[in-house]
């Protein structure tokens, strides 16, 4: 299956399976989005990439609620989703689109994305982040929440089992882990410090990885 198929198809379960699959996951959502508001700019306009049911920009609509949110994502059952979650709120849009491809009109004071860029090979990783760093002004901010290998080999072994480990002891399905392992075989993992490099490469000022827990960690960077 497509990448797109597969999300359709998981789009009702994903939200309450989250916690499930991200053993590190209040801090790498909620504490780590607070850490971020709480430094930077107030964003007049905030694009999601990747966005899914929307549960990332819930995170950041908590802490900042006066911005304008555009939600993006190839999958319109995950956007359904995301379209009910914030009914009745005209400050966020949803839009059906290839990010890989093009991104929407206008430029955006922060760019976000939770678990969705990983999917991509490295050399359009490479060309997303450089129009990414074309759609922000000075002192724009792109975070990366995301899926990362360990670097080397073994040490990515150690991870992946130990995670697989906790997703069957954890209360998912025998289908959620099929599915899982389905999913899996779409990944791109690259290392965290291969992105930061890639980053830095495309001419942003500063990048950091604020966040890092085994597969998961986030990583800012700064126009």
């Amino acid at each position: 299956m497509t990448l797109e198929e597969q999300f359709n198809l998981i789009a009702k379960e994903y939200d309450c399976n989250r916690r499930k699959f991200i053993p590190c996951f209040d801090d790498y959502y909620e504490n780590t989005t607070k850490l971020i508001i709480s430094n930077i700019n107030t964003p007049s306009r905030v694009l999601d990439l990747g966005a899914g049911t929307g549960l990332l920009t819930y995170y950041w609509y908590k802490e900042c609620q006066s911005a304008e949110y555009v939600l993006v994502d190839i999958a319109d059952e995950m956007l359904e989703i995301s379209r009910k979650r914030f009914a009745g709120i005209d400050r966020i849009q949803h839009k059906i689109l290839d990010y890989s491809k093009e991104l929407p009109e206008g430029n955006f004071d922060a760019i976000i994305s939770a678990l969705s860029i990983h999917h991509l090979e490295d050399m359009q990783k490479e060309e997303l982040f450089k129009n990414i760093y074309n759609k922000l002004p000075i002192g724009g901010v792109f975070v990366n929440y995301d899926q990362f290998c360990a670097g080397t080999t073994n040490m990515n072994k150690w991870c992946d089992l130990y995670w697989e480990k906790q997703l069957l002891n954890c209360g998912l399905t025998d289908r959620d882990i099929e599915l899982w392992k389905e999913r899996r075989k779409l990944d791109n993992e690259c290392s965290v410090e291969t992105e930061i490099e890639m980053l830095y490469k495309c001419n942003f000022s500063e990048v950091k990885c604020l966040y890092s827990y085994h597969k998961f960690s986030v990583i800012v960077a700064i126009k």
